[in-house]
Order: structure tokens, then sequence, then C-alpha cells
């Protein structure tokens, strides 16, 4: 029998393959762009917001607003692409917030890191402005980590202003360096047993200069059964500034339950005439119970070549609690003790002018803030 068009059942029909038709094309559409999303390019806004109240008692009392307390305040975009046969493309643009002020820090608007990479089966390989050895081994291995506050590894430096943690404008690649470094080409190796290595050469971009200046960086990792343990050392060489020097580091971390033990030693050896040799070491513990943390720390740094003799010490105890996974409210109290005929009196951050005196050069830091993670 034939049908009219007209017929209902011929349009029922119709309407129905019209209908699986669509319902095919969505789905079709819904599954690649789910395919698209798992295997295209990963980009990734995130950052740090932290803020603290800090007062700093010596021969005066100064009351202020910082940034930075446990963790540096930050905002970057990170980013990578699977291009397939083991092969993946990564990048981070991170830009340091001083959130006081709304200024950016180190000196430039990418100024905590900015690189590219490839990554493949057995390492990786990255260019550009990126983290040394020192900043993570000081950073990682420390209950006050590396930032402004506390009982700091960023007590550590001044050694004839050289400044192996902090970062030195003095540094071969300039601003920061050896902690973050300029022009470098990062290598590290995947992980094998729970063991890495790598390496990290910075560019002093020096016409006729290439070895005369240059920062050299070696580092090895080991991290299981309840262990972490790092070794690196580091030559930071500018023939432009007369400058030559060796650091070597070593810091280990245990985790035993709800405790965490940690120390680690750094030794700076200057090569040349002035002789800014100095050295430094931290010990630390923390115990975490919930959303409670608390933690304590020593650390010392000392001149130990032709310079007139100084020693800092610090000895600091915090508390944290952790309102959520990404926010928490923290407080500390240090004390730090310097000593020494013409030593530069230290905290973890530079000393305001008035604050210190020629007899009175100890300091007592007290901090209160919150961080917020993104």
């Amino acid at each position: 029998m034939r049908l009219r068009i007209g017929d209902r059942k011929t349009s029922k029909d119709m309407t129905m393959k019209y209908k699986t038709f669509a319902l095919s094309v969505l789905a079709l559409a819904a599954s690649s762009v789910a395919f698209a999303q798992s295997s295209g390019p990963q980009v990734t806004l995130y950052g740090i917001v932290d803020a603290n109240v800090q007062v700093l008692d010596g021969a005066s009392t100064l009351t202020r607003v910082q940034s930075g307390g446990l963790q540096g305040s930050r905002f970057g975009v990170r980013g990578n692409e699977d291009l397939g046969g083991g092969l993946k493309a990564f990048f981070t643009l991170e830009s340091g917030i001083n959130l006081d002020d709304g200024t950016y820090g180190q000196n430039a608007f990418w100024g905590r890191q900015a690189f590219v990479g490839l990554g493949t089966p057995y390492g990786t390989v990255s260019l550009g402005r990126q983290y040394g050895s020192i900043y993570t081994l000081t950073n990682e291995f420390s209950q006050f980590s590396n930032v402004g506050t506390g009982a700091s590894t960023a007590v550590i430096g001044g050694f004839g202003s050289y400044e192996p943690v902090r970062g030195s404008n003095g540094s071969a690649t300039g601003n920061g360096g050896p902690a973050r470094v300029n022009n470098s080409v990062k290598v590290e190796s995947v992980n094998y047993g729970g063991f890495t290595a790598g390496a990290l050469w910075g560019m002093g971009e020096v016409a006729g200069g290439t070895k005369g200046n240059r920062i050299a960086d070696v580092y090895g990792r080991y991290t299981g059964h309840g262990v972490d343990a790092m070794l690196s050392v580091v030559e930071d060489k500018a023939d432009a500034l007369g400058q030559n020097l060796r650091t070597v580091s070593a810091a280990a971390a245990y985790d035993w339950g709800n405790y965490r033990f940690n120390g680690g030693v750094i030794q700076v050896d200057d090569r040349t005439a002035a002789d800014r040799d100095g050295k430094g070491y931290w010990l630390g513990a923390s115990y975490r119970m919930g959303q409670h943390l608390v933690k304590g720390q020593y650390v010392e740094s000392k001149n130990d070549g032709a310079l007139a003799d100084g020693k800092t010490q610090a000895f600091g105890v915090g508390y944290q609690y952790d309102l959520s996974k990404r926010t928490a409210l923290y407080s500390s109290v240090t004390r730090f003790k310097n000593e020494g005929v013409g030593y530069v009196g230290r905290a973890t951050g530079t000393i305001p002018v008035g604050l210190t005196t020629a007899n009175d050069r100890n300091l007592t830091e007290f901090v209160t803030g919150i961080r917020h993670s993104f």
C-alpha cells in the first residue's frame, strides 16, 4: 500500500527518525567535547593570598601588615598538553604579590617563575626563570619555609651580602639567583625507585664569558618509607663581578605518624680573596592533630671567613588552624639573637632602620595571619 505525504503514520515515522538523528548528533557532540577536554590542553589559574600582622620588638617596636606568612602570596597560570607517545608540553607563569600594598614581588611581573618545557618518559627539560635547588631544599625541608616570618631558613645568608636562600642581585644571572635563576635550562629525571636527579645551567649572557658568568646547579633527592632527603651543589660564578662561590646544602625530613622532624645544613665557600665564607643549619619538628598544627624550629647563620665574626640565632614556635583545605589561620613567636662585632643583624626580613641599635640588636617577633589558596 502506498502512503501519502500527509499520512499520519508516515509523519510519526519521520518525526521519530528526526528525533533519533538529533539525539545521535547531540550524543556524538557531547562525546567529542569530553574527549577534547580529557586529551586537549589543560590550563589552570591558581594563587595564594596570605597576609599577617607582624610586631617586631627590639630597641624600639614596629607593628605592620606584611604579605606572605605561611607562603608567599602569588597568582599564576600553568598548563600542559598531552602530545602522545609519552611526550607532554607544559608551562608555568607565576607572579609574586605584595598583598600589603598591591605591588608585585621579585622585581619582575612574572618574578616567581616563568618557564616552558617538555616532558618525556625519561624526564623533563625546561627553559626560563626557574627555582634553583637551594630554594626547593630550604622551602620544603623547613617548618617555617623560607618566607618572611618565624624561625625561617631565610635567616641563613648575609655572607658579605651574598644571599643563597633569599636570592641576591649580585648573582651571576641577577635578580634573585641562585634561589631563582634567570636564563636557565633545567633537566630532571623521572622517579626511579624514589630517586630523582637534576641539573640546571643559568647563563650570565656576557659576551665572551659563557663559562665565567653562570650558575651551575646539580641535585639529587630520595623520597620513600617516611624519609625525604635532598643534596644540592651550586656554583655561582660571575667574573664580571669578581665573584666565585660554591654552596653545598643537604636536608632531610622524617614523618612518623602525626610527627614530622626536619633539619638541614648550608655551607658557602667563597673562592676569591674576599673570603666571604658562611654556614648555617636548622632543626625543626611539628605535630598535627586534625585541624591543629604545632611546630617549632631553631636556625643559625654564621659568618665563617675573613669577614668580622657574627652569628644570628632564631628560635620560633608556631600554631596553625586549618579552617578548610584552602584556608588557614596561623601565628608564631620568634626570638632573634644577633651577635658579633661588625655583624649585620638579621631577621627573616630586612630590619627597618631604628628598630635595632649597636648595643641592642636582638628582636622578638609576633605574627598572626590568614592564608587562602585557590
